[in-house]
């Protein structure tokens, strides 16, 4: 793949799914989406937001194609479009923690070291 092609890719990737899942609310509602499918209401209380703002994120991680709703009745029901979402949610917050462990170690190495210095 030509860096003119890598360029354009993660361009898309970045409109749609990257600033898809930049607010945690929306990351929360996807990971309450995946146990268990629900209402607006049901994924707002499951978060902890108001209805309005719930109702206000899922329609963008619908238009981005992360979720997806069905009608049961007058209710809307959403599920998750693909999975590999959570699994690569998942992957970078092992990232994050490893990364957060190895600087907590750093910290905790460096201020020994002043301690056997003093």
């Amino acid at each position: 793949m030509n860096n003119k092609d890598l360029s354009r890719e993660i361009n898309h990737l970045h409109a749609r799914i990257c600033s898809a899942i930049s607010d945690p609310h929306r990351i929360l509602l996807l990971y309450a989406i995946a146990e268990e499918t629900r209402n607006v209401n049901g994924l707002a209380e499951a978060v902890g937001i108001s209805q309005s703002a719930a109702s206000r994120h899922l329609k963008l991680l619908k238009e981005r194609g992360l979720i997806l709703s069905r009608r049961d009745g007058s209710q809307v029901i959403y599920s998750l479009a693909d999975h590999r979402f959570l699994q690569a949610l998942d992957l970078l917050r092992e990232v994050m923690l490893e990364q957060m462990a190895q600087q907590a170690d750093f910290i905790n190495q460096t201020q020994s070291m002043e301690k056997d210095s003093l």
